[in-house]
């Protein structure tokens, strides 16, 4: 193993003894009367079985079916399009509201401005009042529900109502532009939307009135609008949005109505996700609610370790998939802390106030996040009480291993650092970690259980210990149904993820991330998205292994790497964002350029380094740099739906850099 991946944490045997996933294997051995030991064999197990880990996932997850299943899977060698749990019959909603107790089922906190809390007890009241309003405006199964509204708990709450009606969910986050949600949501044609009268944003309130507007008249399916008062005092006027009504007045009157929850096949759509919609019109992948649930059993229990005395939060957006994976935290009995706004303002320390107020157990945020608190040297340990955090959780962006370092460093020394990767093309992982096995800097600790990840060379190949792309080479149960509007044939879909290896003759998802499997520890190091892969002089460096250095420097807040085309090669033009009270000098690049020469090699050293102005690097809302976007900006193509990017004036920047850079 080399130096640059240390051990940074060890399990106790306490903690090993106690895990989630320790249980679970004690089931496995009881049931199919094996001898599984430790994280490496159930591995190997859940991918040689897939049918009996899944089978086994369902009892231990405890899914609630008024039917149970005929068989596990139909036929594991129809990839995509096979049928999991035919015969069994559930509900989403009712598998999350099987707690009815007085824990609280969320506690919500905006930026500064409202705190409210709610039990299992009341939410299942309040979705049951509007489930029962839903259906009295003729809400039906398959109908479609979305929302256009930030992280409160009114949004989960019309979820779970809208699921446990057998309707189908689809949701954007407040901050999104009109045209981004018009582009997702006119494809789906939703029945009502709920929507919101505005959102605050460093202490700013931005009313959303006019985008609903927009949206609403663009949509002519749209029959009933449900706005939540959030940023007004009293009921915001609504008058101008076509069919609009308040919540107060439209969530049932009656206090304790029933709730029949609608049985239904295993794969009835529960999601619509979108993809990010930065290089094109947002594909709509249609996710079956069994699928979706069991996946997330596995990945909140076994990988999480989440049980019912835990709080979790994760910086998230109704926009992006962890917020449909937070929210089946409820079928835990956990209870999801729900944050709205910037999670770095009035302080940079916000999030571990809370941590300490509410005594939140597991963390989840970004590694954007945690560089940026490594970039100005802050000290939660030093400030705050950290005794309840016994985990964070890290997606989006690769994090680098000087990020992994700063947690155990500067937040706390013994922790579970869980760092996850996977899509919301199917709402989990590929990789992510287990709570019994140790922590190095700069890897994820083993491959998604049930799932069959290789990482495969140019020729098809699966290697170990270089980089190479991401494939799975077996179906699950979350991985979309279909794609709406998709033909019979899966056309769209097997576009999307099965057309790269097939002149290989292997039939695999290949997901588009740069990887490398680890020999020696089983670990993963994540690279970037292959599609933004550089080939100067056909050398392939994926982007993370630029960012990873250079980010640790000073004087650079934040950067963006492309490849250019030019006289039949490739540059690496190289963007950066600096911290305050620094100048791209020629000594600052010089600077740069040694240490990518030392830390890496030659190959990696950019042709160019340009300063990128205030907000100038541009991510989508799930925090994943555009790397895709400015390419073909700078290759003189068009890009549609800026919308769909979290700071979409950052692109007007390399508009003006085109010509220049030619």
């Amino acid at each position: 193993m080399s130096d640059e991946r240390k051990k940074l944490w060890e399990p106790s045997k306490k903690w090993i003894k106690n895990a989630e996933v320790t249980h679970f294997i004690e089931l496995v051995n009881k049931k199919f009367k094996k001898n599984i030991k430790g994280a490496k064999e159930l591995y190997q197990w859940s991918i040689d079985n897939i049918e009996d880990f899944w089978a086994a996932m369902w009892d231990f997850g405890s899914i609630i079916a008024s039917q149970k299943y005929d068989k596990v899977v139909e036929d594991l060698s129809v990839f995509p399009g096979t049928k999991w749990f035919p015969g069994a019959k559930l509900n989403f909603a009712e598998n999350l509201l099987k707690y009815k107790d007085d824990q609280f089922a969320f506690i919500f906190q905006g930026e500064s401005k409202k705190t409210e809390l709610i039990t299992y007890e009341n939410l299942n009241k309040q979705v049951a009042r509007l489930a029962k309003s839903l259906r009295e405006i003729g809400v039906k199964v398959g109908d479609r529900v979305v929302s256009y509204i930030p992280n409160l708990i009114e949004t989960p709450t019309a979820m779970l109502a809208a699921t446990a009606i057998g309707a189908i969910w689809a949701s954007c986050g407040a901050e999104l532009q009109a045209s981004a949600v018009i582009d997702r949501f006119r494809q789906i044609e939703p029945k009502v939307i709920f929507t919101v009268d505005g959102y605050y944003y460093r202490d700013k309130v931005f009313g959303t009135i006019p985008n609903i507007k927009k949206v609403v008249e663009a949509i002519p399916s749209i029959e009933k609008v449900v706005v939540v008062s959030y940023v007004s005092d009293g009921k915001p006027d609504i008058s101008s949005i076509p069919n609009a009504v308040h919540w107060d007045d439209f969530i049932s009157k009656e206090e304790n109505p029933k709730l029949d929850f609608e049985q239904l096949p295993f794969d009835h759509p529960v999601y619509v996700m979108f993809s990010s919609g930065t290089t094109g019109k947002p594909k709509c992948m249609v996710q079956g609610a069994g699928g979706v649930l069991i996946n997330h059993l596995k990945e909140l229990i076994l990988s999480t370790d989440l049980n019912r005395s835990d709080v979790i939060i994760y910086i998230t957006a109704p926009s992006w998939m962890m917020w449909n994976w937070l929210i089946s935290s409820l079928a835990v009995g956990a209870t999801v802390f729900l944050y709205d706004g910037n999670p770095l303002y009035p302080d940079p320390l916000r999030m571990f106030e809370l941590i300490e107020k509410y005594k939140i157990s597991i963390f989840g945020t970004s590694a954007s996040y945690i560089h940026h608190l490594m970039g100005i040297d802050a000290k939660p340990t030093e400030k705050y009480d950290l005794s309840s955090l016994r985990e964070i959780s890290q997606t989006a962006s690769t994090l680098s291993p000087e990020g992994f370092e700063y947690v155990y460093r500067d937040i706390k020394k013994d922790l579970y650092f869980n760092s996850i990767s996977g899509g919301t093309d199917f709402n989990g992982c590929f990789a992510c970690a287990l709570p019994i096995l140790p922590v190095y800097s700069g890897e994820l600790q083993v491959k998604s259980l049930g799932m069959k990840v290789q990482a495969y060379n140019e020729n098809g190949e699966p290697v170990l210990d270089e980089q190479a792309e991401l494939v799975c080479e077996a179906p699950s149960p979350s991985m979309p149904i279909y794609f709406w509007g998709d033909d019979d044939n899966m056309t769209k879909y097997k576009a999307a993820y099965f057309n790269d290896f097939k002149d290989k003759d292997k039939n695999v998802w290949r997901h588009g991330d740069y990887i490398v499997i680890h020999s020696d520890t089983g670990g993963i190091t994540f690279w970037g998205r292959s599609d933004a892969v550089l080939k100067p002089s056909g050398v392939r460096i994926g982007t993370a292994e630029i960012y990873n250095v250079v980010e640790q420097l000073s004087e650079i807040a934040d950067s963006l790497v492309i490849g250019q085309k030019i006289s039949g090669d490739i540059r690496i033009v190289m963007f950066v964002l600096l911290n305050e009270g620094y100048e791209l000098t020629d000594d600052l690049k010089d600077k740069i350029r040694k240490t990518l020469r030392e830390k890496t090699s030659p190959r990696h050293v950019p042709k160019l380094i340009i300063q990128a102005p205030p907000d100038g690097i541009p991510y989508t809302f799930s925090n994943k740099k555009v790397e895709i976007a400015v390419n073909k900006i700078i290759h003189g193509m068009a890009i549609a739906n800026r919308g769909a990017l979290r700071n979409p004036e950052s692109l007007d920047f390399y508009e003006k850099m085109r010509d220049e850079l030619r």
